[in-house]
């Protein structure tokens, strides 16, 4: 089953970013349940924690994604795994299980990162 949901909003957080992985489910999907390691479709959108602005979104290009879980970075392996088809999640992804500390060689290195994802698919 797929959900009905719009493009996600991000509002600005409040207060010093997360050390820690935060996983919030916003809607709870009535789908089948993503596996550590499965395969995802899914819409996303992502943002900076510090200013909040977007970075990347799957709904800026029109249409969803598919990507094996084992290819992206370690907030998404340990974050979507147990979210059902139809869900929203949002993650909030500390330095250390996204790009790596500043002056790794990514953009968004040393940077806090919000996703909202919706879960369209697994396997």
């Amino acid at each position: 089953m797929t959900a009905d949901l719009t493009r996600p909003e991000i509002d600005a957080p409040e207060g010093p970013a997360p050390t820690d992985l935060e996983v919030v489910d916003v809607v709870v999907g009535d789908g089948e349940e993503a596996q550590p390691g499965a395969t995802v479709t899914i819409h996303y959108l992502g943002a900076e924690y510090e200013s909040g602005e977007e970075f990347d979104s799957s709904w800026s290009r029109g249409e969803p994604i598919e990507f094996p879980l084992a290819r992206l970075i370690p907030g998404w392996q340990r974050g979507v795994p147990g979210m059902k088809v139809g869900g929203r999640r949002k993650l909030v992804v500390p330095p250390s299980l996204a790009y790596g500390p500043a002056g790794a060689g990514h953009r968004l290195s040393g940077k806090t990162l919000i996703f909202v994802i919706d879960l369209l698919g697994t396997r």
